[in-house]
């Protein structure tokens, strides 16, 4: 049986280093330990073995742990401002040997080869082709865990306090480009080249839904209703979020993701 508590709190002493104060850093914590929840939860649901539930488990507390280092040497999460979050969390991990400080027993024999590439590849546009099946459960794994809380995140945590010092570099809300919507349209995720403004960030977001690979992973996030509340037109009040353009491109992005999910957004049944 896997160290699950031991694992945990060498994460928990590895991001206790950084400034907690920090909103960047506080709230990644909350985030990996969330996806690593998701992960094992998946896992269980896909009726995967007992140790391979528990690198899944493991490859969600991992995913993220450059984000750490990525804060504190650039003041953000935003990747083409910085630097690949992926690629940096494999790196500390596999190629500087923070991995080797976890527990490892337990864990499949193939685990290190498994976990660097789902490290490597949970936030590729594209994820490159994997050599076997196994391999490739595991990134989707970890893709439709990490989305599904990110929702969860640009739901309920501030703009500012999710890019932090570059938040200079959006323009304010203004209408989805053609090039955007044109991803919405065609069921694909919307490249960082061609997002500019603070609501195509949010379009993109939302466009995650359509990589979404398991069928409990759609289900938890419309029984959670973070995508739903993220295509939301109105706040709390009542009172318009979006322009009436930016409402009419939500209701877009709403009918698309229903399109390709085959379902409705709205409660679980």
């Amino acid at each position: 049986m896997y160290n699950r508590k031991a694992a945990g709190e060498i994460f928990r002493r590895y991001a206790e280093q950084y400034d907690m104060q920090n909103t960047l850093i506080r709230h990644k914590a909350e985030h990996t330990f969330r996806v690593a929840e998701l992960c094992g939860r998946y896992a269980e649901a896909l009726a995967m073995a007992g140790e391979d539930t528990d690198l899944a488990w493991l490859i969600g507390l991992m995913h993220d742990i450059g984000r750490f280092e990525q804060a504190r040497r650039y003041g953000t999460f935003v990747d083409s401002l910085s630097v690949d979050h992926a690629e940096l969390s494999a790196d500390l991990l596999f190629a500087e040997g923070l991995a080797d400080r976890f527990p490892q027993d337990g864990l499949p024999e193939d685990w290190r080869n498994i976990a660097e590439t789902a490290v490597r590849q949970h936030n590729k546009l594209k994820p490159a082709e994997t050599p076997d099946d196994r391999t490739r459960r595991f990134i989707d794994l970890i893709r439709d865990a990490d989305k599904t809380d990110i929702f969860r995140v640009i739901a309920t945590i501030p703009f500012e306090d999710r890019v932090g010092s570059s938040k200079a570099n959006f323009t304010e809300t203004e209408e989805a480009s053609p090039e955007v919507m044109a991803c919405v349209l065609e069921h694909r995720c919307v490249p960082s080249r061609i997002r500019h403004s603070r609501f195509e960030g949010h379009i993109s977001h939302c466009c995650m839904a359509f990589e979404m690979v398991f069928e409990i992973s759609r289900k938890t996030v419309k029984e959670e209703g973070w995508l739903l509340a993220l295509l939301a037109e109105t706040d709390e009040q009542g009172k318009p979020i979006w322009t009436r353009k930016e409402a009419e491109q939500l209701r877009i992005v709403r009918r698309e993701i229903e399109n390709a999910w085959g379902v409705s957004l709205e409660q679980a049944d």
